[in-house]
């Protein structure tokens, strides 16, 4: 939103106080809340007015919650907003809501899928748990060896750091061991001084 101020007869443009505000989810008429508490925990609701600094008045007639008054802490702001006058009916609001769309919406957002989550781990039982279990388990067994594949990759070019810098030569490769050198020589030991020679063996 803009707002137009006249100087010396020529018309700005200037951007509104709010738009240059970077907090946006503001308790007022028509902001879309989450309730945190109470009979109508995890539903969608409407502010239509705003008692006092405390308790607003609230409406859900899309998701089944009667208009009633309600603490400002017990809910949870989105960033939805809705239009609609000043304490309008439930009639009113029940139609904003719909030609809205808050429920396809809201069921986009990250806060929703976070939700099903919580809903679905908190209802698993024993037997669900240890399939998650082994599942994660065999996830990270094929995730570790991908990885050291790609590792191993990377430090044979010399990327393990960063791009490399101009100059700069990649590592050699290893050098395999040949038959020969696997084969330990015997060391002789030197005699002792003052010992008498081991007598030739006859033939």
């Amino acid at each position: 939103m803009t707002e137009l101020s006249p100087v010396g007869g020529i018309v700005i443009c200037q951007p509104s106080f709010r738009s240059k505000m970077s907090f946006t989810k503001f308790v007022e008429t028509g902001r879309v809340a989450k309730c945190a508490v109470g009979k109508y925990k995890g539903r969608l609701v409407c502010i239509v007015n705003v008692i006092d600094q405390n308790r607003v008045l609230i409406d859900g007639p899309t998701s089944g919650v009667p208009r009633q008054q309600y603490a400002v802490n017990h809910l949870h702001l989105t960033k939805f907003r809705v239009r609609f006058p000043h304490t309008a009916r439930t009639r009113l609001v029940r139609d904003a809501l719909v030609k809205f769309d808050i429920k396809k919406k809201f069921a986009e957002t990250r806060w929703h899928e976070r939700a099903a989550a919580k809903y679905k781990r908190f209802n698993m039982t024993d037997f669900d748990r240890f399939k998650l279990r082994l599942a994660r388990r065999e996830r990270n067994r094929v995730v570790s060896a991908q990885y050291k594949k790609m590792k191993k990759v990377v430090v044979s070019n010399g990327m393990l750091f960063g791009k490399p810098r101009k100059g700069t030569k990649p590592l050699p490769s290893k050098r395999e061991k040949k038959p020969e050198d696997a084969k330990k020589k015997k060391k002789v030991r030197p005699a002792k001084k003052g010992a008498a020679a081991a007598p030739a063996k006859k033939k």
